[in-house]
C-alpha cells in the first residue's frame, strides 16, 4: 500500500523534514546495532527504543492538536535525541562501534537535533503570537 494515497490532516507530520530524518535515524541505528553480541542486546535494544522514540513523539505531539502538548512531545523527542547521542558516544568509547559508524551517526544526529530545536523554537513563536489553531 502506498501511504501517499492515505492523506489526512492528522498525518501532516509526515511532511516534516525532522520526522523524516528521525525515521532515517532509526533505520541507521538498527543497521549499526543489528549484529551486536548477545551480552549487549539490552543496551542495543534500549538505544533502538530511544531512536524510535524521537519520531514517535514528533508524530504523537502533532496529532494532539494542542500547542502545549505538541511542545511537550517535541521536548520528549529532544530528550530521546540526547539519550541516543549519549549511548552512541559510550558505544564508541567502549570500542563497540567503529569510529566510521560514530562519525556517520554524529553527522546525522547533529542535523536531526538542530531541526528538532528549530521546530520547537518555531512552535514557541507561534504560541507567543497566538498563531496556532487547536482544532481540526
Amino acid at each position: 500500500m502506498d501511504i501517499d494515497n492515505n492523506k489526512n490532516i492528522n498525518r501532516g507530520y509526515r511532511k516534516l523534514n525532522v520526522w523524516q530524518e528521525a525515521v532515517e535515524m532509526y533505520v541507521f541505528v538498527c543497521n549499526v546495532l543489528k549484529n551486536f553480541p548477545y551480552d549487549l542486546k539490552k543496551p542495543a535494544s534500549n538505544t533502538i527504543d530511544a531512536s524510535l522514540s524521537i519520531q514517535r513523539n514528533i508524530a504523537e505531539g502533532y496529532c494532539r492538536k494542542s500547542i502545549k502538548e505538541y511542545l511537550n512531545f517535541l521536548n520528549y523527542s529532544l530528550g530521546s535525541c540526547g539519550e541516543l547521542y549519549s549511548t552512541f558516544f559510550s558505544f564508541k568509547e567502549a570500542g563497540q562501534i567503529s569510529e566510521a559508524d560514530f562519525k556517520e551517526f554524529d553527522k546525522r544526529h547533529y542535523s536531526l537535533e538542530n531541526k528538532l530545536i528549530n521546530l520547537i523554537r518555531s512552535i514557541q513563536r507561534k504560541e507567543t503570537r497566538k498563531g496556532w489553531q487547536n482544532k481540526l
